[in-house]
């Protein structure tokens, strides 16, 4: 059983962001990075699916050389093989990333033969796009289902169930392997680095490989940050005096 996660290098969750004076980037000078929410559960299915069918997991990232950082993370929880598409860091438009990876997961089957399944994160936790999967999945010519809350794989009958969660109830969709799929947060718990695992991590040999995709259609036109929201506080009084205007405030708000 082979296992491919397609990762991406974002801001840190929680992160206050900044945008460069320009509009088109985000000031990174003082940000951390991670990997999104999603991805971080999809890497944790594949390594769990790899132990439990004897298989291997290989974790994939398109970007400059420090999101080298997060293949090592994923490679210190469990994932056997990491690949960077190297690019000079610039953001690229869905659709050229879609024709990056797809061409770098037709050179590695190529290579190692096909997986078996590959998952993504349901989307990114900056752009939020939800395109990268389907365009890849589309490319391959291959199956997808995106929101994923659970994934069966059926080795000997060549699929996987795939569960997705809906008002009052779950999906399911059998797929035939090899298939893609978009995970989402919740569907497992993601486990922690072990310091064995960390140390592995910094040995492994990580494959970089050349980005290359025509560009397409789409383009940033520019990145406003919300306005800042403020809260004031309006004291009502001190002490027993304070009561009357209290229980005007709860009137108000409909409490009483």
């Amino acid at each position: 059983m082979r296992v491919l996660v397609c990762v991406k290098r974002v801001p840190a969750p929680g992160a206050k962001i900044n945008v460069t004076a320009d509009g088109q980037d985000v000031d990174t000078a003082h940000l951390g990075f991670a990997m999104s929410p999603h991805e971080e559960c999809a890497v944790e299915e594949a390594v769990q699916i790899a132990e439990r069918f004897e298989g291997d997991a290989t974790v994939l990232t398109l970007g400059a050389p420090e999101a080298e950082e997060q293949l090592r993370y994923a490679a210190s929880l469990g994932v056997q093989n990491a690949v960077l598409l190297s690019t000079d860091g610039t953001p690229w438009d869905p659709q050229r990333t879609a024709r990056a990876i797809a061409a770098a997961i037709t050179s590695l089957e190529a290579d190692g033969g096909p997986f078996d399944l590959i998952l993504f994160g349901n989307e990114s936790a900056d752009s939020g796009g939800y395109q990268v999967g389907i365009r890849v999945a589309h490319a391959l010519g291959r199956p997808i289902v995106n929101a994923i809350k659970g994934i069966e794989p059926d080795i000997d009958g060549g699929l996987a169930t795939a569960k997705r969660e809906i008002d009052g109830g779950f999906e399911l969709y059998s797929l035939p392997m090899p298939a893609v799929m978009g995970v989402k947060e919740g569907l497992n718990l993601p486990r922690y680095p072990t310091m064995r695992g960390r140390l592995a991590s910094k040995k492994m040999d990580v494959t970089v490989m050349e980005a290359e995709g025509e560009a397409g259609g789409q383009g940033r036109v520019t990145l406003k940050q919300p306005p800042a929201t403020e809260s004031n506080m309006v004291k009502l009084g001190d002490g027993p005096e304070a009561a009357p205007a209290i229980v005007d405030l709860f009137e108000e708000l409909g409490l009483l």
